[in-house]
């Protein structure tokens, strides 16, 4: 099978999901793996197209980038409209993270429509009516695997990754500062980069109210990433709106429990990996959540490590290259155009 992928060569920035499973596809008998390239999009030949984040076909830095790549994705849908080519689609999360117009919005829905099966992380991704496989998030031990350990520096609770919007990373600069005098002794560590610099702007503004937060707005490469975690008691993760999470599993990875806001997935995770490593909240995120996890960490650790049996790349490249055959029969057979 000749199967696309939506992304090109993993690069250093690349989420290290990707680097993982092109390494696995990489390594699938049975399995032509072809990493993304636009020219072969349109007029190679390939019997499946594997889909990850779609909204990125539009994104663009510039005008003339965004429009460059509209009309791509014009032609995309030609070349899917007329062939018997298979799409997959990966679902790691519900709504697209970036803002969309009406356009791309329509777009976005004529490809779930034109979806022959789909990939699943968790047990509580819908389905959509369409046939579908689950691959649980793998986890990133192996990826770490590098990294000297170290102990954690008391009384640090930390945000690590990208921050984007959606990640409430304002949200735990205001949590954090009302504990001030219940819990001075704690302090907070925020690092990686904004995506904008709106996003930085407001969080050097907010930050500046309480000198027990610590910045570090700039790129983390992968080492940098986990000894930023590593430095920490515990990671705090206050998503407004979490599915599927690299970051927790990074953390959990890392062998640093996590405080993640209370969900159908979040609850099936933490009952997965052992008591102690995910706390949840509900409602907005406040200081007497933080000071709970602190507490919760200095007086009862978690033992060993998190149990991430489940999460083992191994396998992995098997699981989809059945669902790359069941995506080409169904589209063969007569499957949705």
């Amino acid at each position: 099978m000749r199967v696309m992928q939506s992304f090109g060569p993993p690069r250093p920035t690349t989420n290290p999901y990707i680097h993982m499973l092109d390494r696995a596809l990489a390594e699938t008998e049975g399995v032509e793996h072809l990493r993304f390239d636009r020219r072969r999009a349109l007029f190679g030949r390939y019997q499946a197209l594997q889909l990850h984040w779609p909204e990125t076909l539009f994104g663009g830095t510039t005008r003339t980038r965004a429009v460059a790549r509209r009309a791509f994705a014009l032609a995309l849908r030609a070349r899917l409209t007329l062939t018997r080519v298979a799409v997959i689609r990966t679902v790691h999360n519900l709504e697209p993270h970036a803002g969309s117009t009406p356009w791309e919005r329509r777009y976005l829905a004529w490809l779930e429509r034109r979806t022959d099966h789909r990939i699943v992380l968790n047990e509580r991704t819908p389905a959509g009516g369409i046939p579908t496989t689950l691959v649980p998030h793998g986890h990133y031990r192996e990826w770490f695997a590098a990294v000297p350990r170290r102990a954690p520096e008391p009384g640090v609770l930390g945000f690590v990754g990208l921050v984007r919007p959606y990640k409430g990373v304002e949200d735990l600069l205001d949590a954090f500062t009302s504990t001030a005098r219940s819990s001075p002794e704690l302090r907070l560590r925020v690092a990686g980069s904004p995506t904008t610099d709106a996003i930085e702007d407001e969080l050097r503004r907010r930050a500046a109210r309480d000198p027990r937060v610590e910045l570090d707005l700039r790129h983390l490469p992968e080492e940098a990433f986990a000894s930023a975690v590593l430095g920490c008691e515990g990671l705090v993760l206050p998503f407004r709106s979490m599915h599927n999470s690299g970051s927790v599993l990074a953390a959990l990875s890392l062998d640093r429990p996590v405080l993640v806001p209370r969900t159908e997935v979040t609850e099936l995770l933490a009952t997965e990996v052992g008591p102690g490593w995910v706390t949840t909240f509900e409602g907005p995120l406040t200081g007497a959540h933080l000071r709970g996890f602190a507490d919760a960490i200095r007086e009862r650790p978690p033992a060993g490590s998190p149990d991430l049996s489940r999460r083992h790349w191994d396998g992995v490249g098997a699981q989809h290259r059945d669902a790359f055959a069941a995506a080409i029969e169904r589209r063969r057979g007569g499957g949705r155009s």
